[in-house]
């Protein structure tokens, strides 16, 4: 499966097929010729497939940088560490950095490429479910302590390859992790996709080939319509936080890693769908959702060690926050997002 994206910079190719790792060297410096290459990989990635990643590849100018895998690699001391690897490795501006993992390995890998000498190309080889979101749109960052994502930059990639059978090895954690973010598409965007994912998926993980392969190639399709339309997310694209706001502020308040990425995700869109069915004054069968939701192992409520005023305050922190107001993702309908102004004093009285 082959889904084009463009933007106003470029025009790339997602690449979606089993066994597809088995040829990515091949592939990428066919399609993305490059004076060297620098592989950045998170040690899980690298004790499974990097060898066998390399053998891959025909130059004899490839280089390798391995980061600690998780969250807390999205730093300033681990990308200031990779900016030295460039320098010291000799990349030029005719270099290409390759993102071998999940979605932290991508956000800094191409974080790392968007800056280094201004910036220079970088391909993505997402190795999780999860890394289907962030592996597509450019969106690329480091952490602060408190902020997830706080310090970044747009910066697309030359060419995504994307294997799902490097997904027969993660555990059932982070198949909940990166399903949130297929299932949201489905809430912002296509209802009848959602209503397929609750129709086909009983379980996690999901051992089904074709559906898998289905799933995946779909969810990026509907993101590459909306980044189309909104590149540097002025507008639309901002439906594509529905459920962050609230699940940044979980990550950042327990600490990354405590939860993953997604299960955190999910709570907010649990908390959204409450919130929009309330604003809008209609049934969205939330409860339908949830339910099913919570059958394939997610925890949809802020947990109990957690104090809802530091949630909150984390949440006005958010990105989307202006002077004390907060661009909210809601739903019109199943299926329809819209942004909405949501000031403190009426987050507070929905969040109790």
């Amino acid at each position: 499966m082959k889904i084009s994206v463009q933007t106003s910079e470029k025009t790339y190719e997602v690449m979606i097929r089993s066994g597809l790792i088995n040829q990515a060297g091949h592939y990428i410096e066919k399609m993305i010729p490059a004076s060297s290459y620098l592989v950045i990989v998170d040690q899980h990635v690298a004790s499974y497939y990097l060898e066998a990643f390399l053998q891959t590849f025909h130059t004899a100018n490839i280089h390798v940088s391995v980061v600690p895998s998780g969250e807390q690699s999205k730093s300033f001391q681990q990308y200031e560490q990779l900016l030295n690897d460039c320098y010291a490795f000799g990349l030029d501006r005719s270099s290409v950095i390759i993102a071998f993992g999940g979605g932290v390995t991508g956000d800094l890998a191409g974080f790392v490429a968007g800056t280094y000498m201004r910036g220079i190309r970088f391909v993505q080889v997402p190795t999780t479910l999860l890394a289907h979101d962030s592996s597509v749109g450019g969106k690329v960052a480091i952490n602060l302590a408190k902020g997830k994502n706080i310090v970044g930059l747009f910066h697309q990639p030359e060419l995504v390859l994307y294997d799902p059978d490097l997904l027969r090895t993660l555990p059932n954690q982070e198949w909940r992790s990166g399903f949130a973010e297929i299932v949201k598409m489905g809430f912002i965007a296509d209802k009848d996709f959602l209503l397929w994912l609750k129709a086909e998926v009983a379980q996690l993980p999901i051992q089904d080939e074709k559906k898998l392969e289905y799933m995946i190639g779909k969810a990026v399709a509907l993101k590459a319509d909306i980044v189309q339309q909104d590149e540097k997310e002025m507008g639309i694209r901002g439906i594509l936080n529905f459920g962050h706001t609230l699940g940044h502020a979980i990550e950042g308040e327990m600490g990354y890693g405590a939860l993953t990425h997604g299960e955190a995700v999910a709570i907010g869109m649990a908390f959204a769908l409450k919130v929009s069915e309330q604003k809008k004054g209609r049934d969205f069968s939330s409860s339908v959702y949830l339910e099913w939701l919570a059958s394939l192992g997610y925890r949809l409520t802020v947990p109990q060690v957690l104090k809802s005023e530091n949630l909150l305050a984390q949440m006005m922190k958010d990105k989307k926050a202006r002077h004390g107001t907060l661009n909210y993702v809601l739903l019109e309908a199943v299926g329809d997002a819209s942004i909405e102004a949501i000031d403190a004093t009426e987050l507070k009285t929905f969040f109790d």
